[in-house]
């Protein structure tokens, strides 16, 4: 971006009252993360494609996309799981019956497993998008 362009996208902010954000590493608005949610709701079905009629269809919108994304969208983060069985359900009651599932598909048809047995998916003891200062060298025992 040229800098005259930087400048006025500047100015524009500060007339609209906007404070502009310098994103920095290990902060959870940070655009890895705002730009991976940006994406889901991009991409779900019932995104309107010419945008909202109206300020109340965007926010029912909204409200109807977080419902979803934490009670209905299974997420590889977290052994696709629910944010909702993570937080208010039995997370590891699900892996198990999922586990059981498989188990039962491979003693009845080993040969479609080509890694070998199907083994039981864990959720990971801490999980931080911002750990905390303090706790970085606890985060890195484990990870070690």
């Amino acid at each position: 971006m040229h800098p005259t362009a930087a400048a006025t996208v500047v100015a524009m902010l500060n007339w609209l009252g906007v404070k502009p954000s310098y994103s920095r590493p290990r902060v959870s608005d940070d655009n890895a993360y705002a730009e991976a949610l940006f994406r889901t709701a991009k991409y779900r079905p019932e995104f309107p494609s010419k945008g909202f009629e109206s300020l109340d269809a965007a926010r029912e919108w909204a409200a109807s996309f977080v419902r979803w994304y934490n009670v209905e969208h299974r997420h590889s983060g977290i052994a696709m799981l629910t944010p909702a069985q993570v937080h208010y359900g039995n997370p590891n009651e699900v892996l198990k019956q999922r586990h059981q599932v498989a188990m039962k598909a491979w003693l009845a048809h080993p040969e479609r497993f080509i890694k070998g047995p199907p083994r039981l998916q864990t959720l990971a003891a801490v999980a931080w998008i911002n750990p905390p200062l303090d706790s970085m060298d606890e985060v890195k025992v484990e990870l070690a």
